[in-house]
């Protein structure tokens, strides 16, 4: 399975426009099944980074893309974890 880091929100609109396009689906096919116009699901492809985290992920569902988070190795000047001594949320 192949991987695709997001490190800044200006990654995803070329990435969900990409995953839409593997998948074979229109963005009317996509905007249908997310419950939005034609245009809004366009406008949400160009600036991925306004849409809910509850829209995103049922986009990314509809498209067949799992959203996997993981920890980033920490560097030697990353400030202390919960993990690693610096307290709690």
């Amino acid at each position: 399975m192949r991987q695709y880091p997001v490190r800044t929100a200006e990654h995803l609109p070329a990435l969900l426009k990409a995953f839409r396009k593997e998948s074979g689906l229109t963005q009317t096919q996509v905007a249908t099944r997310l419950g939005v116009t034609q245009q809004t699901l366009s406008a949400l492809e160009r600036n991925a980074q306004k849409m809910s985290a509850e829209r995103l992920l049922h986009l990314l569902g509809i498209l067949g893309v799992e959203m996997v988070l993981q920890r980033k190795e920490p560097s030697p000047h990353s400030p202390p974890t919960p993990e690693r001594g610096g307290g709690g949320w």
